[in-house]
């Protein structure tokens, strides 16, 4: 079965840290950029970082940038968003996406998404 399935979602304190996963099964991820999205409770739906498919390119929306690394790891067919010094406002589900076309919202796959809360 082709999919993407993005895990590490969880609660925790302003100021932690998360490592969400991006794993692909069914299809080859290297093949592929990866986009990070977050959609907030009432608010549009953001992107968040991009790695191209070499891992050579990224991307970080400016609201992340310094507190978030994006980086792929091929041989497990998995790319990562590990996320620190995290604030309320970066309260959303998050969402990994394969792309054609690094950064675009234009999908080949979409994940289900996976909640990250913060919150004291």
């Amino acid at each position: 079965q082709v999919q993407l399935v993005e895990s590490g979602g969880g609660l925790v304190q302003p100021g932690g840290s998360l490592r969400l996963s991006c794993a692909a099964s069914g299809f080859t991820l290297d093949d592929y950029n990866i986009s990070w999205f977050r959609r907030a409770p009432g608010k549009e739906r953001e992107g968040v970082s991009c790695i191209s498919s070499s891992g050579l390119s990224t991307y970080y929306a400016g609201s992340v940038k310094g507190r978030v690394t994006i980086f792929r790891d091929n041989a497990n067919n998995t790319v990562y968003l590990r996320m620190s010094s995290l604030k309320p406002e970066d309260t959303a589900v998050y969402y990994c996406a394969a792309t054609y076309v690094f950064c675009s919202d234009k999908a080949a796959y979409w994940g289900q998404g996976t909640q990250v809360t913060v919150s004291s």
